[in-house]
Formats: structure tokens, sequence, C-alpha cells
């Protein structure tokens, strides 16, 4: 079932170049038009199923918190029709819907009772948003003496104890300290096991692959993409990367040998045993990637505390001033868990051209993770580690499962570490030497 559709809605605002223009605009009753017409959304169609967690990504500016302030009846769309079943809780703009004047306490029963909840259920609930807001005896000062932390610790606090049956969140918890937002995001979890319906906007990519189920990219206000997390979240990754890459420019020439024949390595892998997305200008490619062990065998499965090689093949398709090879080991999840490269490791690879072919070796020791699933993404650019083209990315080409470990992991990795126990016998004499 749909608890949130979207059909052929759009959002338009009125732009007047001064406050003059609103004014003529008004005595000639909106017969001359003095303003010009934003669209901050445009022809936007999909649903949400009840349950759902759903994301929306995009660069700022691109409609995002519009779309929330519509789903929460804030907003009211300029053209097509939001259809909404449930009740809203919604974490938009920092406290948003706090009277500042109000003591915190006020403003609960304020917000509470704007939800629809009775005094006597604000009333059992009100210890509990107390206790997760944590915000001590500031809970009785008015609002305009809060920090932004706080604000949001009780409007978090607030919108997860009325029993939403949707809760909008906006990028409201980045102000957040790192404790709190913890305590929130396991609180969303909380949430969507119990099948309350999540729309959440982030600009923390780690956050979206972690909970979302799908995943809107806006783009000025347009769907430009909608599906599975991991399949939007990495055209948005590559999109944005390619951008990056457009506005840096390589700004130290470099001397590039004349062409000679194709240089070939002489250990070659040739497969890619999957591709969920490639993007790059295509000037290099990757041409495979194996992962062995120090053996020179295959490996179906990683060890803990292991070495490991991942072997990568590129071929450039032009010349390649800078080549820099490298892959992104990410985890069951699709989160980034770590990543090098030849230049972050030192190793400077010397300019290709068209038809060369080489191989790089990382040599990497695997630390105790805990065993879920790893993918290898690998990738070959051109430029430096803060300037550079991406030419071939390759989302997770190969995964592997991670055995278990000798001992329990807490955590998604143990460190290495070594116990030393400080104690004074019993009987000593304090300052006294222990034998």
């Amino acid at each position: 079932m749909n608890v949130v559709e979207f059909d052929g809605v759009s959002k338009s605002y009125a732009i007047y170049d001064s406050p003059g223009d609103r004014l003529k605009e008004l005595v000639t009753f909106n017969r001359l038009r003095f303003h010009r017409d934003f669209w901050a959304l445009r022809d936007l169609k999909f649903q949400i199923r009840r349950g759902e967690t759903f994301c929306v990504v995009g660069e700022n500016g691109s409609g995002k918190s519009t779309l929330l302030q519509i789903v929460a009846g804030i907003l009211q769309p300029s053209g097509g029709e939001v259809k909404v079943s449930g009740r809203v809780s919604a974490l938009l703009e920092l406290g948003s819907g706090f009277n500042p004047e109000f003591s915190g306490r006020d403003n609960v029963y304020l917000n509470a009772s704007i939800l629809g909840l009775s005094t006597r259920e604000i009333d059992r609930r009100y210890q509990d948003i107390e206790r997760f807001a944590e915000i001590g005896e500031f809970i009785h000062q008015p609002v305009k003496t809060y920090s932004s932390g706080m604000a949001v610790r009780l409007a978090f606090a607030v919108a997860i104890h009325v029993d939403p049956e949707i809760l909008l969140v906006d990028e409201a918890l980045a102000v957040g300290d790192i404790y709190f937002r913890q305590r929130c995001m396991r609180k969303v979890h909380e949430l969507r096991s119990r099948g309350i319906t999540i729309l959440f906007v982030s600009h923390a990519i780690g956050d979206v692959k972690a909970i979302g189920d799908r995943t809107l990219w806006l783009d000025a206000g347009r769907i430009r993409e909608l599906g599975e997390t991991d399949k939007v979240v990495a055209k948005y990754l590559a999109a944005m990367g390619e951008k990056d890459s457009a506005y840096l420019e390589l700004k130290e020439p470099v001397a590039i040998p004349p062409a000679s024949a194709p240089v070939c390595a002489p250990e070659v892998v040739e497969s890619i045993p999957n591709i969920d997305h490639r993007y790059g200008d295509g000037r290099a490619e990757v041409i495979g990637i194996r992962i062995f062990d120090t053996l020179g065998e295959p490996l179906r499965l990683l060890e803990p505390k292991t070495r490991v090689i991942v072997r990568i093949s590129v071929r450039a398709k032009e010349t390649i001033a800078r080549p820099v090879v490298g892959f992104m080991l990410r985890n069951h999840l699709g989160i980034d868990f770590s990543g090098t490269n030849t230049t972050r490791e030192g190793y400077e690879v010397p300019p290709m051209h068209a038809g060369d072919v080489i191989t790089a070796d990382f040599h990497a020791d695997l630390p105790e993770l805990y065993p879920g699933s790893f993918s290898f993404s690998p990738a070959i650019a051109d430029g430096t580690l803060v300037s550079y083209t991406m030419c071939d990315w390759i989302d997770n080409a190969i995964t592997l499962q991670m055995g278990h470990a000798g001992g329990q992991i807490y955590g998604f990795l143990h460190m290495p570490c070594r116990v030393e126990l400080n104690r004074r016998l019993a009987g000593s004499r304090a300052g006294g030497s222990l034998d």
C-alpha cells in the first residue's frame, strides 16, 4: 500500500527583482506581471510504500527540502496532486515549529498537540521525550537560549515519540554531535523494524546506503534517477565526481616521453566478474581484476589476518599523463570501507600511451573483520590525489566473503591490541616497590 503519492507535482516560487515590484503586482490585481517563476520542482511522479525507508539525494538547491515540506503539508504544490495517508511527524529545518519564547517543555506540549495528541497522551510520553533529548535543566528555559544542537535534540525527541506513521527527516541531524547522531540512527533503525515509513533527506551518503530501501535523485527539481539505493547512489556519486573533475584543472604540466611500441605487463588479468555501474571519460579502461593469495592462487574466500594481492590490469586508449590505479573496498551495506591507489601508496605510474597495458598489484594485509561480504571496485584516473579526471570506475567488480575470525568481532573490525595489567599487589606498602 502506498502512503505517499506524487502525481505530476510541480512547485514554483515568484522571484521579484525588488520589493516594489511585488507591490506593483498587488495594486494591479495581478493583471500585470512583475515577477519571474522559479520552478523548485518539476513534474514529480513517484510513490512511497508503507514501511519503506525512502531516501532523497541531490545537490543543494535541487528541491529536496521543498519536497519534504509538501509531504508535511507546509507547502502546497503549484501543480499536480499529492496524497499522504497517515500521521506525519517532521524534523525539517532547525527548530521549525518551536516558539523561541516558550520553554522546551511548553514547546513539547505545543508540537505534540499540533500533531494530534491529547494532553494526557503527551503526559505519558513526556518523560521519554525529556530523557531522549538529554538537555537537562534547559528543558525549562526558553528555546531562544538553546544552541543549534540542543534544538535538534529536542525536535528529534518530539518527532519520534508521537507515534508517527510517516517520519520526515531533513539535514537537521547534521548539526548534532556524533554521540547524538548515533543514537538518532539507532532510533531510525528501530522505527524501520516497527514498519514506520521514513522519508530521509541527507548528504551523508553512508547513512543513505545504510538505511535506504529506495532512493530518489533530484537534479534541478526533476527526477534524475529512482530505484534501488546502491544503483542510484553510485550514479549520483559518479556524476558528482565528474563535475568535480571538470571544476578542477591539472595545474602542473607533465613532460610526456614520445610514444613507442605499446607496453604490455607480463601479468595481465582480463576478467571482470561483475559490473554494477561503470563511469569515466573512457580514455583508459580497467580490463581485469582478481584477488590472489601470496602463492598466486586465486581466492574465493577472504581470511582475516592474512595478506592478499589485489591485481588490477588497465589499458590506455589515449595518452594518460598521470595514471592513478586503485580500488575501493565496500562492506555488505555498500558503505565505502577502505580504499587506496598507487599515488596514495607512494608509487608514481609513468605516463601511458594508447595501447599500453599495465598491471598494479596491491599487497594488502587484512585485519580481523566481521564475517560479511566485501566487494572491490577498481578504477584508473588521470591526475593527482586532489585533482584528477576519472577514466574508468567499476562498481563492485568482484565480491568475496570474509571468513570467520578466531574470536568474537565487536563492531566492524578488531584492532590489534596487547593487554597489560597494572595493579598493586595486596599487602604491599604505599610507595614501596613490587618484587
